[in-house]
């Protein structure tokens, strides 16, 4: 049953990150990158890695997605 769980969570982490390449919205593509990283968290967590859960829950999906949607956001997200 883990190994289920596992292979979906994993291909939960290739659908959100084709979708942040094919999106031209840039703030959408933002929080599916960001969805990426919040699922590649959660199966760290899964596999008995919570020391690195942790870290790539707070630093690539939360952190660092707040700081790319700041950008986007300051900088007119991407209109011309």
């Amino acid at each position: 049953m883990l190994e289920l769980l596992v292979i979906l969570i994993c291909g939960s982490i290739l659908v959100s990150g084709v979708l942040a390449v094919w999106l031209e919205n840039l703030m959408a593509a933002m929080v599916s990158a960001g969805l990426a990283s919040l699922f590649a968290a959660v199966s760290y967590v899964l596999l008995a890695a919570p020391d690195v859960a942790m870290a790539e829950a707070a630093i690539g999906s939360g952190l660092s997605t707040l700081i790319f949607l700041y950008a986007i956001r300051r900088t007119g997200g991407g209109r011309e």
